[in-house]
């Protein structure tokens, strides 16, 4: 699906359906799971490459990252569904092409939701692409963010649980079934949230260089070294969260040895 937001009156308008024009005014082009002919559409009207599902795939930082006559290409792994109880991860690509952005993706976002309800409230600004390409950044980070506030609970939950375990053998054996169950999908998670800010921190930094180059405003450039240094305080708890599951994982695994030789 195409969908084109142009600026008016410092606010975003909506236009969806079919193959909506570009105009001067378009300051973000988002194709969510486009067709064959959507691609061709933007890349003609814009005059760059809209990468495949499987090039916004590629692990290699240097295919996510770059620059080709003068616009940026940006891809990274953003976190997903996370009030379910197990979130996805889908790789999101970002293209500052002149003054508007383009992104391609083909999975949904609460950030995005998030995003557009501050420009609506005149919270930040969103009159060109870098502004809006940050300010989804920024949301993103948010539910990262979120996302860990949860796991951090998890963990604490957990660790209360394998150290306090009481009854008989039979009932103290289901309960290290559950809290080993507890601890993996507690790895997974964590797993999944520090892919998505490693890859987010990286793309921010990128991105740092290319608001300079581009000339952005020293207020812009500022805010997205804030949301790149949030993103790694992120990564430091996560880090941390992992060596304390690890450290919970092998503690159960010891109780369990010690209840086998009993």
């Amino acid at each position: 699906m195409l969908t084109v937001y142009d600026l008016s009156n410092g606010k975003l308008a909506k236009r969806e359906g079919g193959l909506p024009a570009i105009g001067n005014e378009t300051v973000w082009i988002d194709l969510f799971a486009p067709t064959v002919e959507e691609d061709h559409f933007v890349e003609q009207a814009l005059g760059i490459e809209v990468p495949t599902r499987d090039e916004m795939r590629e692990i290699e930082v240097s295919n996510r990252l770059y620059q080709d006559n003068g616009t940026h290409y940006m891809t990274a792994f953003v976190v997903h569904n996370i009030d379910k109880p197990r979130p996805d991860s889908n790789a999101f690509t970002f293209i500052l092409a002149g003054h508007r952005l383009v992104t391609v993706r083909y999975a949904e976002s609460k950030a995005i939701a998030s995003f557009l309800a501050s420009v609506e409230k005149g919270e930040i600004p969103a009159d060109t692409g870098a502004h809006v390409l940050t300010g989804l950044a920024e949301n993103v980070v948010q539910r990262i963010a979120d996302l860990v506030e949860r796991l951090q609970d998890k963990v604490d939950e957990l660790a209360s649980g394998i150290f306090e375990i009481k009854g008989g053998q039979a009932t103290r054996t289901r309960r290290y079934d559950v809290m080993l169950k507890g601890v993996g999908r507690a790895g997974d998670l964590l797993s999944r949230a520090q892919e998505s800010a490693s890859s987010l921190e990286r793309m921010l930094n990128f991105y740092k260089i290319a608001a300079r180059d581009r000339g952005c405003d020293p207020k812009l450039r500022e805010r997205i070294s804030t949301a790149a240094r949030d993103a790694h305080s992120l990564i430091e708890h996560m880090t941390f969260l992992a060596e304390r599951s690890t450290f919970l994982l092998d503690a159960a695994l010891g109780m369990i040895t010690t209840e086998q030789n009993q």
